[in-house]
């Protein structure tokens, strides 16, 4: 039996996994060709929410939606990938080392947070790249509330994840430690940058400036961190901010896995892609999500976000299927690009086109914001039917 393998259970390598089962089903090749997700947990980690303040939506299992279309979940940590042997190595929970052979690989194992090289960063910084991040920073402020003068907190970065973390940490607080504590919080935002949010442009700007007055978060322009302590932290300009609580939003990377396909990776680690989503370079290897370096259309490259990881994941499913079956393939094209930022108390904003036009803001766009994070990114579950419908590329 032929084999598709996916590295990677976040949503580029779920949805890829989903679209390679369809394929299989709609040519009645499900005797012929298997689909295997390797996935570090049994989870799907829904990043987009893990700046909230409850953790009850930050994840999901896989396996009932893998599961009834027939898609198996290995848990496990990939250590190597020999693009040559067509063999990928993986280690289980409990030691046991595997090597799995496949026939088409679909890369998608996402990316990871990374640090500024920076005194202190590594032993003092906290972070909600992941699932295990964001409960380790709410424990931490759940201790904090026995700490006196420990209410001061600074976020480094004002991208995406930035702001919507820096405007709900107040609710984030409140919900983990202590209301009052809330309150009396103080938030400090550091930007490099001579403007807050450099990457969303200058549409949204004025509502996103506003809600930050609105959340009582301090912004730090044109700044820097230059040293982090255990209960200080040292701005570039000299500023000494007595804190014990630096969060990073600032500089994802694809995984490092990648490095194992020996082609020239961009400045974020991605690799690049044809049309198709194939690897330039190497033979059966499709990737999808945050590792893979692809055109949405003549001018843009997709983005690190969940937005782009869904799609992109449907099409090197789809691709790689068919590719196995003989049939003909389809290049990924998502010509149709939205935001939709958190603002706290603020509301959010939602945008729309390359140039984030705004559409919608405050309680309306707030709404939209829950619906998309919460029902529309959740992956189906139930009947196998339902399932497979969901993963139709224009679907």
């Amino acid at each position: 039996m032929k084999e598709i393998l996916i590295v990677g259970g976040g949503f580029a390598g779920l949805w890829a996994a989903l679209a390679a089962a369809r394929e299989i089903a709609e040519a009645g090749a499900e005797a012929e060709i298997a689909v295997r997700v390797v996935s570090r947990d049994r989870f799907l980690t829904n990043r987009p929410r893990l700046y909230e303040a409850s953790s009850d939506g930050y994840r999901v299992p896989l396996e009932p939606t893998l599961g009834p279309v027939g898609v198996a979940l290995d848990e496990a940590e990939v250590t190597a990938i020999d693009t040559s042997a067509h063999e990928v190595s993986i280690q289980k929970p409990d030691g046991t080392k595997v090597k799995l052979p496949y026939d088409r690989l679909i890369m998608a194992a996402g990316s990871i947070g990374t640090l500024p090289p920076i005194e202190g960063l590594d032993q003092h910084a906290f972070s909600i790249d992941d699932y295990a991040a964001a409960m380790a920073l709410d424990r931490h402020l759940e201790a904090l509330v026995a700490k006196p003068g420990s209410d001061t907190f600074v976020i480094l970065g004002s991208g995406f994840t930035g702001i919507e973390l820096a405007t709900e940490l107040r609710n984030r607080i409140a919900a983990t430690a202590d209301p009052e504590a809330a309150e009396r919080a103080r938030v400090v935002l550091v930007e490099q940058a001579d403007r807050v949010a450099p990457e969303l442009g200058d549409n949204p700007r004025s509502l996103i400036e506003d809600a930050l007055v609105q959340s009582g978060v301090e912004v730090r322009l044109r700044e820097t961190v230059e040293r982090v302590e255990a209960d200080n932290i040292v701005l570039g300009s000299g500023e000494r901010i007595a804190s014990c609580t630096l969060i990073v939003t600032v500089g994802p990377r694809a995984s490092p896995l990648n490095e194992a396909f020996g082609v020239a990776l961009d400045p974020s680690g991605r690799a690049p892609c044809d049309d198709m989503l194939r690897v330039i370079g190497v033979p059966d290897t499709y990737m999808a999500g945050d590792v893979a370096m692809a055109h949405v259309d003549d001018e843009h490259v997709a983005l690190m976000s969940c937005q782009h990881a869904i799609t992109m994941g449907k099409f090197a499913g789809f691709n790689a299927a068919r590719d196995l079956l003989g049939l003909a393939l389809r290049p990924y094209r998502q010509i149709r690009y939205v935001t939709c930022l958190d603002l706290g108390r603020g509301g959010a904003v939602f945008t729309t086109g390359w140039d984030r036009e705004v559409q919608m803001h405050g309680d309306e766009a707030k709404q939209l914001k829950r619906t998309i994070v919460s029902e529309r990114i959740i992956p189906p579950t139930g009947e196998r039917e339902a399932i497979l419908a969901a993963a139709a590329l224009d679907g």
